[in-house]
């Protein structure tokens, strides 16, 4: 079996998903399961996670219908303002739907390098552990020490870095992210998704070669009991598609123990959102 830890869907809005640049236009159009249906057949996957790509309540809602709706969406990481007052009735509320693994708050985008060690953020992180949600961290690697400072302060909860951290493949950037990646990875509670590497890297020429030291690092750091596959479609269209991106750390790790490989292609995926296949 196979699980795509993280992808996205979204009917496409020219206001709302304005972070879709010119050169981006490929991904100017619906996304949906229909549309993910044919990658997953080709590509011998049997179920996915969907995260969101807005930050809205209504993007949540948006994934748990197309989650009732599709048995191959075993989990969705939505959004919710964990800044917000009224976080423990909102928590609540969606306690409702066991498809709902988790959240994630675009990190990012915030101008603010230590915006996840807010006290208004990590109040709404601290209650998470509580209805057993995850968190998925989605930063790039200049926000790693934050990552790690926030991290260490919630023992209980189960965090996730999206994409390594989005390192500069393309520049070949490695000695910072790589310093920062180690000290994350020394926190037993945090796992790592091998997920949008293809869009870091240079996108119509990169080579698998690219990719290979940035492998090395995180798999020696996290080790495969912490490491799960993530295609990052439809975004992974900048950069070759489904099957490169799938293809690429298939090969990488061709040489592992067929047990190792099931857990970055499937269990550790399972495990950390408790999904029911």
């Amino acid at each position: 079996m196979t699980i795509d830890s993280h992808q996205h869907f979204w009917r496409y809005d020219p206001v709302r998903d304005d972070w879709i640049t010119n050169e981006m236009a490929v991904l100017r159009r619906d996304f949906l399961p229909e549309h993910l249906m044919a990658e997953l057949i080709e590509n011998q996957v049997d179920g996915c996670v969907a995260v969101q790509a807005n930050q809205s309540e209504q993007e949540t809602m948006f994934l748990l219908d197309l989650a009732r709706e599709c048995n191959f969406i075993l989990g969705v990481v939505g959004w919710v303002d964990l800044r917000s007052d009224r976080l423990p009735e909102r928590l609540e509320y969606f306690s409702q739907f066991p498809k709902l693994r988790g959240f994630r708050h675009i990190a990012q985008a915030e101008s603010d390098e230590r915006f996840l060690l807010g006290s208004d953020f990590l109040r709404g992180i601290g209650q998470l552990h509580r209805l057993g949600f995850t968190y998925d961290i989605l930063i790039y690697a200049r926000q790693l020490p934050a990552a790690a400072e926030m991290v260490a302060l919630f023992p209980a909860q189960k965090f996730v870095v999206d994409h390594i951290a989005k390192p500069q493949i393309r520049g070949k950037e490695i000695a910072g992210w790589e310093r920062d990646i180690r000290r994350l990875a020394g926190l037993p509670n945090v796992e790592c998704k091998l997920s949008g590497l293809v869009t870091e890297a240079d996108w119509k020429e990169w080579r698998a070669a690219d990719f290979k030291p940035y492998l090395d690092v995180v798999f020696d750091c996290f080790g495969t009991d912490r490491l799960m596959f993530g295609s990052d479609w439809p975004v992974c269209l900048l950069a070759g598609g489904y099957g490169r991106a799938k293809h690429m750390i298939g090969e990488y790790a061709k040489e592992l123990p067929q047990s190792e490989k099931e857990k970055i292609f499937y269990r550790n995926a399972a495990r950390f959102y408790e999904l029911r296949a």
